[in-house]
């Protein structure tokens, strides 16, 4: 059975983050299985939505691609279906709002996510004080709940993380997703990471911001993992249904980057 964890053991894990329906579900079919074929450790499945408020307008923008094309939960259920036929031991994990899983009903959105072959979800706009009804539906069929760890999160860190299920997405600096050209990422993330490995043995992964191999290398020395979404979408955006290619050239730049640090 694939866990979460597998993506971490003995070693560092790379997490690549697209949209599924960017362009269209058959072309983001093609774009998850390179990734996958890369050497992407862990795969974040974004679920189309109107109004994703953690993200920049790189995603916003994909999410619109997506939507525009006719992109239902339902297509995104059965793309991740058809994609398990070949990426048979790589963890998958969703990206979505809380919104689209109420609309779907909790019970019946967790159990597609389980028959589908997810191992995971992330729902940014949950507090850690709402998340019981969501983690009770998502555990019924296995799935774990992903939680975030925020900058501003400093004073809480250990009450997440003492709760933390799969990985632990901590956020690398203030704002909304997207990549970061100035080298700006929060001062206090390694002593988030020392606080969270204090309490946990979950991984911590970092996200939000990062996009070249040296700032994978960079976050991969105090983190266990290394996330990537916007620079990921913008080569969806540039190259359409010519970016499983890629995207492939680009997730190897990162795994090299994150396996030599």
């Amino acid at each position: 059975m694939i866990k979460i964890a597998d993506a971490f053991q003995n070693k560092k894990a790379f997490i690549p983050f697209l949209t599924a329906g960017d362009p269209d579900i058959k072309t983001s079919l093609e774009n998850y299985k390179a990734v996958a074929e890369a050497g992407a450790d862990l795969i974040e499945i974004g679920i189309p939505f109107s109004d994703p408020i953690a993200e920049g307008p790189v995603i916003q923008e994909a999410d619109i691609r997506a939507l525009g094309s006719g992109t239902t939960t339902d297509d995104v259920f059965e793309m991740v279906k058809e994609l398990r036929k070949t990426v048979r031991e790589t963890p998958l994990v969703f990206m979505t709002y809380a919104n689209p899983v109420y609309h779907y009903g909790l019970d019946e959105f967790f159990k597609k996510t389980a028959e589908a072959g997810v191992q995971g979800i992330i729902i940014p706009d949950i507090p850690y004080e709402e998340k019981a009804e969501f983690v009770e539906a998502a555990n019924k069929y296995g799935v774990e709940f992903v939680s975030l760890i925020a900058p501003t999160s400093e004073e809480r860190v250990k009450t997440i993380a003492s709760e933390a299920q799969g990985f632990l997405y901590v956020v690398s600096s203030m704002g909304v997703t997207g990549t970061r050209t100035d080298g700006q990422f929060d001062s206090h993330l390694t002593d988030i990471l020392a606080k969270i490995h204090e309490t946990t043995d979950v991984p911590a992964a970092i996200g939000f911001g990062v996009s070249t191999p040296e700032q994978a290398a960079t976050m991969a020395s105090i983190a266990d993992g290394v996330i990537v979404g916007s620079a990921m979408v913008k080569i969806v955006a540039r190259y359409g249904k010519d970016a499983p290619a890629k995207l492939a050239e680009y997730v190897k730049s990162m795994k090299a980057a994150i396996d030599a640090e």
